[in-house]
């Protein structure tokens, strides 16, 4: 049965804070971790996660607020499960950080985390909504608004986030397949079936199998596990549920071809990226990028970046599959982008975010697409198509570095007629992508073309200033990447990922705030302490001014009467 937990809402009069000293109450009070209670634990809300229990009166959930602000915690401060549960049995400041009000408050025990996980995936998988998205959303929407931050001018980039896997050959792929079948068969099929089996099960890992082998063999051996994977599929196959046997039918499809008795390898090239790259991780991927190969997801992040602002914060997450492009990726995320923060109007990238469809995405939604590069070879002539008018999509000018004429429509696409007199005398004629015909040097273009030149007139034309608002968002991937031992995640699984991604994120802007407030409390405290010291200096100046006036007085007073 859901509940809510509001207990942290009315502390005792004896409770933790309490309980302290007044001097250590007040460095509780001004910690990180009493401003994590306030900026984020305070925030969450509970009543959206109560789809994930019974509605049958029942024993009560674990609380809510403190689960989710203790995997945000995790994330920020780099621990482990096991220094997580130290932390809030032993540390004062993070039982404050999770609003517990007892030194022998222990709100959850280890199993209750991961069931809680494993709840939130299993909701994720039946519906498709990340629960935690929506507190992040929710959570970010209040920060934003709170702090005046401007949203119309925001930045994007991705980072590769390589999944905690070891990286099989083909052949050991295969190989460890074969032993985690043999471990799930009971004893007596061990028995019967020691035979096919026995050339793998010698060795203790599909490591020391591939190790023993000549390179020569490889060949070989491909061909006879072929055959045994087809003798397992038809004779075992039905014999078992287990969740292994669902991972091998995956791994027997995508790497042989049947043809009634024949089993065929499949060559290299009729491979995909999207293959299994290992048992341990289903979700993962393959990407090889400049020469850096990845197995596992991306992950791209987008950010305010408005120069006016004091600080900046996430506003968007994603995560796919490593092999998908930028490109594909922020065009399922532009209409979630403009509903989350409609203020935005300028998306600053780099060239690999850059599109057809991105182009047609955009400006449905009135957003300028900044590129710090566009993908494509640079032509030596510029042409550029504009339009005189927005009513009318069919007409467009076309200008070259000596004419400027009106375009026609054709069947398909639409093409510009420059005047061959004037292009004969041209010195750039030579390099020129427009077709020389009889009576014209025709150029032929379509809409795409359109709005490419656009995006690279976006890019001459934007200020000087604003050139380079993408540069900053580097450093935001690093604050995702520091926390990746060797840019590997410490999760399996794209929902793991997932997770991982978004407590980080809650992190990422919790840590930003709380230095602006810190800043800005150790000005005050400074500016404070000035004007104190100004005060007092004043005092003794003005009492040392006044000394020979006072001593000149008490003379005065001592002076008998005549």
């Amino acid at each position: 049965m859901f509940k809510t937990n509001t207990k942290h809402e009315s502390p005792s009069m004896f409770g933790l804070l309490e309980s302290l000293p007044s001097s250590v109450q007040k460095k509780a009070l001004r910690s990180k971790e009493y401003a994590f209670y306030k900026l984020v634990f305070s925030h969450i809300d509970e009543d959206q996660f109560s789809i994930l229990y019974s509605e049958v009166k029942s024993r009560p959930n674990s609380a809510v607020n403190i689960l989710v602000s203790s995997m945000i915690l995790m994330a920020y401060n780099k621990w482990s499960y096991e220094e997580l549960f130290n932390q809030i049995e032993f540390n004062i400041l993070t039982k404050l950080a999770l609003g517990l009000d007892s030194i022998e408050d222990h709100p959850f025990s280890p199993a209750t985390i991961f069931n809680f996980q494993n709840r939130l995936n299993a909701h994720f998988c039946k519906t498709g909504e990340n629960l935690l998205e929506n507190v992040f959303d929710k959570l970010t929407d209040k920060q934003l608004k709170a702090l005046k931050i401007k949203t119309d001018i925001q930045r994007t980039d991705s980072f590769a986030a390589s999944s905690n896997i070891r990286n099989y050959s083909r052949l050991q792929l295969l190989v460890e397949m074969i032993l985690r079948i043999w471990r799930i068969l009971d004893d007596k099929d061990k028995l019967s079936f020691k035979e096919q089996f026995s050339s793998y099960t010698n060795s203790k890992t599909s490591g020391q199998f591939i190790y023993s082998l000549e390179k020569g063999e490889i060949p070989k051996e491909l061909k006879k596990i072929g055959k045994l994977y087809k003798w397992v599929n038809k004779t075992l196959r039905s014999k078992y549920d287990e969740e292994i046997f669902k991972v091998f039918d995956r791994v027997y499809k995508e790497h042989f071809i049947t043809k009634g008795e024949q089993i065929k390898l499949k060559s290299n090239e009729q491979m995909h990226s999207g293959c299994l790259q290992s048992p341990d991780d289903l979700d993962a991927t393959y990407r090889k990028k400049n020469n850096i190969q990845t197995k596992g997801q991306t992950v791209n992040i987008v950010e305010t970046a408005n120069p006016e602002n004091k600080l900046n914060l996430i506003t968007d997450i994603s995560v796919k599959p490593v092999n998908v492009n930028d490109d594909t990726i922020i065009n399922e995320r532009i209409e979630k982008l403009k509903q989350k923060t409609p203020e935005i109007e300028e998306l600053h990238s780099d060239g690999a975010y850059g599109s057809s469809a991105n182009d047609k995405e955009f400006t449905k939604h009135k957003i300028d697409h900044i590129q710090t590069a566009i993908k494509g070879n640079s032509k030596k002539v510029n042409i550029e198509i504009s339009k005189p008018s927005e009513t009318n999509n069919d007409e467009f000018i076309i200008s070259c570095p000596h004419q400027r004429v009106q375009s026609e429509k054709t069947k398909k696409r639409f093409k510009a007629s420059f005047d061959l007199n004037i292009c004969s005398t041209c010195s750039l004629s030579s390099d020129c992508s427009a077709q020389k015909m009889k009576k014209y040097r025709v150029y032929y273009f379509t809409e795409d073309n359109f709005l490419l030149s656009e995006r690279l007139r976006k890019l001459r034309d934007i200020p000087k200033e604003r050139k380079f608002i993408r540069n900053n968002v580097e450093a935001t991937m690093k604050e995702f990447t520091c926390r990746m031992p060797n840019k590997k995640l410490k999760v399996r699984g794209a929902y793991k990922a997932m997770l991982f991604v978004f407590n980080a994120a809650f992190g990422i802007n919790f840590g930003r705030i709380y230095r602006m407030m810190a800043e800005k409390m150790k000005k005050q405290t400074l500016f404070s302490h000035g004007i104190a010291i100004f005060f007092l200096k004043l005092y003794f100046r003005r009492r040392e001014a006044m000394k020979p006036y006072s001593s000149g007085f008490s003379q005065k007073l001592s002076v008998p009467c005549a």
